[in-house]
């Protein structure tokens, strides 16, 4: 939950439309059907889904093929200590690797290995068909399919 979101209260007469109620859990049950299918994905590949997340992040962060921990975390949206504990997860399983960053040696890089990289990339084909019906059913902006 973000700062200003903790912020926010809802006040104990505000009431919502059936109309808001229904796109919200509409909204809800796409998301989870999604997520849904993306835990199946990845438990067939043997990788859990939170590995699979971890190794999408360290791709998916701008303009860089590596990320730093911090980063991770703000994108897995977990604890510092939590996302270590992982990255050590994945590096036991070959999937990263830590390096020192090149810009800052006491920052640790981590570092897709090649078998990481080839099940990403196997495991993101896999969600393109839902990415694509969840394009069709909402709009998402700056995606395409490819």
């Amino acid at each position: 939950m973000t700062p200003a979101m903790k912020s926010k209260k809802i006040e104990p007469d505000t009431t919502l439309s059936k109309e808001t109620l229904e796109r919200l859990s509409h909204f809800r049950y796409q998301l989870r059907s999604f997520l849904r299918v993306s835990e199946d994905i990845c438990r067939d590949a043997q990788i859990t889904p939170l590995q699979y997340l971890l190794l999408l992040h360290v791709r998916g962060i701008p303009g860089k093929d590596w990320a730093n921990i911090g980063e991770l975390a703000e994108r897995l949206q977990a604890k510092h200590h939590g996302v270590v504990a992982l990255v050590n997860r994945c590096e036991e399983a070959e999937l990263v690797e830590r390096r020192p960053a090149e810009t800052d040696k006491r920052q640790v890089a981590v570092h897709l290995t090649a078998k990481g990289e080839a099940i990403l990339q196997q495991l993101a084909a896999l969600h393109l068909p839902e990415l694509q019906r969840l394009r069709e059913e909402f709009s998402l902006p700056g995606w395409t399919a490819n």
